[in-house]
């Protein structure tokens, strides 16, 4: 009987060493590399993964321990994927809670005012904390799964700054790019001016593509949308170089030649009258704006001063003095 008693004894005794040892690893600062120190936990991963992962960063230095934690906290399956920065040492709990919580390090990619979708798909395709699902796909491909009836990505996608968790898909970008300019495309439309010469929200993001491309300085925009606008209200044609230049694809060499203007494409809007068949670009907010709130003006001639802003003309006279004036 006593030596029962001895032996359960040492059995407890064993237990709270065991249970204290437990506890203060459960709160003892765990010894990071470098503080602030940053890792990654991959997409999807188990529990036993995502340990793996941290003990080979140097993390936790104790594998078992540590799921058995997570486990005895309850949170097995809750831990969540994405980049970490640990600006200070934290204890195996406080870690737990962390993970739980998804308390990631954002990254972010800006997707510029006016750029084509090319260069948006190029930004992607760039980006070292995206994983690349669609770098092999094509444009087309890549439009389906949006808008399956549209013959070009172009200007489908809003310009603007997306924040996403390291190793996160570029779909994820591309889908929040698209409902956004849904979204604002939508809003716009139905706040626009009466009596436009637009016949769909389709055609006001032509017309605010073309509107971006010409900007120089943002006074100028409603501008020059009122110019567009009387335009095409009188069956003026477009007469927009970016268009042209959008026309000619890779062939554009960064010098709009005579010849260029007079060879026929769908883009020339020299050749062509109405808007361009798609848009040219990705058109931000204020151009969106400026479509559909265009300036009161009599202009329908705009030529550039050299600084950035233009010279706008009611008429051909007016407009042929400001050419010699700014551009011989």
């Amino acid at each position: 009987m006593q030596r029962f008693v001895t032996w359960l004894g040492g059995l407890l005794l064993l237990g709270v060493l065991l249970l204290g040892s437990f506890a203060y690893y459960a709160y003892a600062p765990l010894k990071l590399p470098s503080t602030p120190y940053t890792f990654s936990i991959q997409s999807r991963s188990s529990l036993d993964s995502a340990a793996q992962q941290m003990q080979d960063a140097g993390v936790i230095g104790n594998k078992p321990l540590f799921m058995l934690l997570t486990r005895v906290m309850g949170h097995a399956g809750h831990i969540k994927s994405g980049q970490y920065t640990l600006d200070k040492p934290v204890s195996p709990r406080q870690l737990v809670a962390i993970l739980v919580q998804g308390s990631t390090t954002l990254r972010q990619i800006t997707i510029i005012e006016g750029w084509t979708f090319r260069q948006f798909r190029a930004a992607l395709n760039a980006h070292p904390d995206l994983r690349h699902d669609t770098a092999a796909l094509s444009d087309a491909q890549i439009l389906h799964k949006f808008e399956p009836t549209a013959e070009s990505a172009e200007g489908w996608f809003f310009p603007d700054t997306y924040q996403f968790e390291a190793g996160n898909s570029d779909w994820q970008v591309l889908k929040k790019a698209w409902q956004t300019m849904q979204k604002r495309l939508q809003v716009a439309w139905q706040e626009r001016d009466p009596d436009l010469p637009l016949q769909s929200p389709y055609e006001a993001l032509i017309l605010a593509s073309l509107v971006e491309k010409e900007t120089g300085v943002a006074r100028d925009r409603e501008m020059i949308a009122g110019v567009f606008v009387n335009r095409l209200r009188q069956g003026m044609r477009l007469q927009t170089d970016p268009s042209v230049i959008y026309g000619l694809g890779e062939r554009f060499d960064g010098n709009l030649r005579k010849v260029d203007l007079q060879t026929d494409t769908p883009y020339n809007t020299y050749t062509r009258n109405g808007l361009t068949p798609t848009p040219i670009a990705l058109p931000g907010a204020a151009s969106l704006h400026a479509a559909l709130h265009p300036a009161k003006t009599n202009a329908v001639y705009f030529v550039a001063r050299g600084d950035g802003s233009s010279h706008f003309s009611s008429n051909l006279t007016e407009h042929n003095r400001a050419v010699n004036r700014y551009q011989k």
